[in-house]
Formats: C-alpha cells, structure tokens, sequence
C-alpha cells in the first residue's frame, strides 16, 4: 500500500511519529495523524487551518484528554488561568475528559518527571517549525526507538487506500488520508473535531474540493 503513497503522504506518516515522540506519547493515534497533516499535509493542511483546527488547538485537546482523572474540577488540578485559556478556544476540559473515558475507559497517562528538554536534530526541515523545540516545549524523556501505530491509526491509513479507490486515484496523498481520518470517525482526533466544532461532512466536502482542484 505505502508504495502508491505520494511524497506528501509519506511525509505526514513520518511526521506523525515524530509528533508522538514530541508528547511523549509510546504510540501513534489518530490524534498524531492529525497533527502532522495540519503540519505537513499541504492542500490537506490548509483544509484544516481554514476550518480553525490548529496545532495549538490539537495540542490542548490532547492534553485535556489525556489528564489523570481527578475528582476536583479541572481548574483545580489544571489551573484557573489554564482552564480559562483552553475554554476561550472552545474546549471545556471536564466535558472531554468524561466523553473520553465513556469512550475509552479511565485514562491515566500522568506527565513524566521534567527534566532537560531533549532537542531533535535534523528530523524537521528548516522551513517548517520544530515541533519540541520551542519555547512551550514539552519537557521529559522521548520515547526512544520506533512507535506503534495504534489500530484505529492503522485503519485510517487503510481507510485512504479505500478513498483513493473510490476517488478512482492511482495514487494516495494527503487529502486521502485525511478522508480517512474522517471516515474512521472514532479515535481522539474525532473527538478533538468535534469539541472545536468541526463539521465531518463539510470538511470531507472541501477536502474533496481540494483533490479535485488539484487534478
């Protein structure tokens, strides 16, 4: 399959093991995949940048979905400052948390012990930033070796296969793994669409667009 992938395809797949490893994360989600398109997925990208979603969008909803479950409310184990930053861009931290353990069950992936940030040299082009290297670099040991994909990452990348098909493409960039993503409708990065209010149809809609636009 990997080989009808173009450049810009096998770019966002590579990329989305190095935004795993920029959180810390020992394996890849679809919540990964869709960093790395917003970062890498050129028509893809701008899809998403249009529709509002992020990097530092994802990021916060990952990190309000990935919380260890307390019994306070989330300004009091997150901050009163920090809550009120994530509600101003539309994510309300107890509201995920709960969605995402009636999906998934309790989570309780507690940040690692802070240390030296580690920076990771020549894994980015020079024109693009550097995810982890930044001033709001996470801190922490990388997970050192290859990360796993998840199965409901693994059914995305199968699921753009599926796409191009369908699209009578020969060949799968950025934008079919994207409608994957949309057709696989149940990972974090759904979840983290939904919360910023993203309409699946009308993305699939213009991520289409883009395809056609492109041919």
């Amino acid at each position: 399959m990997f080989e009808r992938f173009t450049q810009d395809a096998r770019s966002v797949v590579t990329a989305a093991q190095l935004e795993a490893r920029r959180l810390d994360h020992r394996i890849i989600g679809t919540e990964h995949l869709l960093l790395a398109l917003v970062r890498y997925g050129d028509r893809a990208g701008t899809v998403l940048l249009d529709a509002g979603v992020t990097v530092d969008r994802i990021d916060a909803g990952i990190r309000a979905a990935t919380r260890p479950p307390v019994d306070p409310p989330a300004a009091d184990w997150l901050g009163i400052e920090d809550a009120d930053a994530l509600k101003a861009i539309g994510i309300d931290i107890d509201e995920v948390r709960a969605r995402i353990e009636q999906n998934f069950g309790p989570v309780d992936l507690a940040p690692p012990t802070p240390e030296r940030p580690r920076r990771i040299l020549g894994l980015f082009p020079r024109d693009v930033d550097q995810p982890g290297t930044g001033k709001d670099a996470p801190m922490g040991r990388r997970p050192s070796g290859h990360i796993p994909f998840s199965p409901r990452a693994k059914k995305v990348l199968e699921l753009s296969l599926r796409e191009a098909l369908r699209l009578k493409h020969k060949h799968i960039g950025a934008e079919h793994i994207l409608l994957g993503l949309l057709r696989e409708g149940e990972g974090l990065a759904a979840l983290i669409l939904s919360e910023l209010n993203v309409d699946p149809a009308a993305l699939r809609t213009r991520t289409e667009a883009a395809l056609q636009k492109a041919a």
